[in-house]
């Protein structure tokens, strides 16, 4: 075996766990999952079998990821975050052939207790504040917050709020690491310094 697997957690046979990853107490990964490289399973996560998570993610105690949500590389789930693959789920009516694809670009965050309704995407290193409900896609590096979630500025791939409006044209460079961030009206790129 070439990831870590604490004796409590259940792995179903035929899972796909890549090299230095880490399952940790009380996870059950599903069969048919695809998981990745250096990705840290916390406390009690589930895995479906129709979920994807890319290389280095880390998802924090208490997270389901449900069939049909693709985190790819690097993202970040915050402790006890939500995911859902239902848009409207009865108990006393079938509805597993009306999973909505849920996409985690590279890079993002989902803070705390924030909840994720599928059939989104979260671009790339977008952020999402702790708490927040996301119901509409979030776009490349923005930063959410509340219920439901609205735009409040951009972040960096390090982390960082940047120093840019909401929209129009501007730049800012992230103090960190250099990198120059051009926000074109309401989308931002970035160019390395």
């Amino acid at each position: 075996m070439s990831f870590y697997q604490h004796e409590s957690a259940i792995v179903d046979e035929g899972a796909q766990i890549g090299e230095n990853s880490r399952v940790w107490h009380f996870v059950h990964v599903c069969g048919g999952a695809n998981i990745g490289q250096g990705v840290s399973l916390g406390q009690n996560v589930f895995v479906g079998n129709k979920v994807v998570i890319g290389d280095h993610c880390k998802v924090q105690n208490n997270v389901s990821v449900y069939d049909n949500v693709t985190l790819e590389e690097g993202v970040f789930c915050g402790p006890s975050m939500v995911f859902t693959n239902v848009y409207n789920p009865r108990s006393l009516i079938e509805r597993k052939d009306q999973y909505r694809n849920t996409l985690i670009k590279k890079g993002a965050t989902l803070g705390a207790n924030c909840t994720i309704v599928c059939g989104v995407t979260v671009g790339e290193y977008a952020f999402v504040g702790a708490g927040a409900v996301i119901n509409k896609d979030v776009p490349a590096y923005a930063l959410v917050v509340g219920v439901p979630a609205k735009q409040i500025g951009w972040m960096s791939d390090f982390g960082e709020q940047l120093d840019l409006p909401l929209n129009g044209q501007a730049k800012a460079v992230c103090e960190h690491t250099g990198a120059i961030y051009r926000l074109e009206g309401q989308i931002v790129s970035k160019q390395q310094a």
